[in-house]
Order: structure tokens, then C-alpha cells, then sequence
């Protein structure tokens, strides 16, 4: 009965699960051009932003093993793929907030300034838009599924806008007023927010393992 309870909305399951290869092509478009650009402009943020997408990427193959696993097998322990996708997204997110905080405090002593930040205005526009229509997505689903796990997955998704709002608003006060040391303090903000997913996704994938290992 319990079962059969939990999957009692499979279209749903399946919307959820669109929704999340959704993610991972958005941040895996998204990553390569802000990689691209942010290296053609000399902007870290945008550059940072876009590594950050490509971390996210594997997060969201954790996240869509996860939807499959509780919409065909809804009482089954996380596999083992969910908390290891979970640990190298952890560890990638801080090792990416150890290379911002360096990168940035180095441009900062050797005042270097981008060429351009129209690109980081350009994707963190779309950003803002994709994410906070995804977000409402997600949280929709969540919400009528009452699933903690995926209400979890739709809160990830503020962090995204956080550091789009954070990659704008640098991007644009370079743009109006040229003050180059803008970019390192946005790159600063974006590292706070990457430490905060790491944080995340490390302790998400400790509370999986002692799960599983109460379980077994």
C-alpha cells in the first residue's frame, strides 16, 4: 500500500525528471559560454560563473538517478552513484571557491580589470529568467508530491539566482563606471556562494550514507 501510495503520481515524477535534464543541458550550455567568454573578456566572474555551471551539471545526474530511483522504486535506500555524485560535487564546489578566493584576491593586488562585462550582463539576464522559472517549477512539482528530497532540489536552485543577481550587478557597475576591482569583489561573492553548495552537498551526502547504512 505504501507503494503503491508513493506512485500514485507518475506523471509528475516524469515532469520532474524533464526538469532536471533540463538543468543539466542549461548548465551544461550555459558553462561553456560563459567559460568562452569570461576567458575572451578577461572577466573572472563570468569565467567563475560558468565553472560553477559545469559542477552543477553533476549535481543535477545525482538529482535525476535520484527522481528515477524514488518514482520506480520508491522505498529503496539512495544508490550508491547519489552520495558519490553528491561527495565529487562537494569537493568540486571547494576546490572552485579555493580557486575564486585565490584568483580574485591575485587580480585585486595586481588591479587587473576586464576588457568587457557585457557578457556577464548577457548571461546573467538569461540566468535570472531560466532559473527563476525552473525554481517555480520545481517547487510546484515538490510541493504536490510533498517530497522533501525535491523541495531540497527547487531550494538549490535560489542559490543559482543569488549568484546570477551577483554576477549582474558586478557586471554592471563595471560597465557604468569602470571600476575594475568590481569584478574580483563579484568573483568573492560567487566563491561565498560556491563554499555554500559544497557545504550542502557534502553534509546532503553524509545523511545518504548513515541512511544507508541504518538501513542495511
Amino acid at each position: 500500500m505504501l507503494k503503491e501510495e508513493l506512485n500514485k503520481h507518475p506523471e509528475l515524477y516524469r515532469r520532474a525528471f524533464h526538469l532536471s535534464i533540463f538543468t543539466i543541458l542549461y548548465n551544461f550550455v550555459e558553462g561553456w559560454i560563459s567559460v568562452l567568454w569570461g576567458f575572451e573578456d578577461d572577466t573572472l566572474a563570468l569565467f567563475g560563473f560558468g565553472v560553477d555551471s559545469f559542477i552543477e551539471m553533476m549535481s543535477g545526474v545525482g538529482v535525476a538517478i535520484m527522481i528515477m530511483r524514488i518514482w520506480r522504486h520508491p522505498l529503496k535506500a539512495p544508490v550508491h552513484f547519489e552520495t558519490t555524485a553528491l561527495y565529487i560535487t562537494g569537493i568540486g564546489f571547494y576546490v572552485l571557491t579555493l580557486g575564486l578566493v585565490v584568483s580574485a584576491l591575485h587580480h585585486l593586488i595586481r588591479g587587473y580589470s576586464p576588457t568587457s562585462t557585457i557578457g556577464g550582463v548577457v548571461i546573467a539576464c538569461i540566468s535570472i529568467v531560466v532559473m527563476v522559472g525552473l525554481y517555480a517549477s520545481k517547487l510546484k512539482v515538490s510541493r504536490t508530491l510533498n517530497s522533501p528530497a525535491l523541495k531540497s532540489d527547487a531550494s538549490c536552485i535560489l542559490v543559482c539566482i543569488y549568484m546570477s543577481l551577483i554576477l549582474l550587478a558586478s557586471s554592471v557597475v563595471y560597465e557604468f563606471t569602470g571600476f575594475g576591482y568590481v569584478d574580483s569583489l563579484g568573483t568573492l561573492g560567487l566563491a561565498y556562494y560556491s563554499f555554500i553548495e559544497g557545504r550542502e552537498a557534502v553534509t546532503k551526502a553524509k545523511v545518504k550514507t548513515t541512511n544507508n547504512i541504518v538501513e542495511e
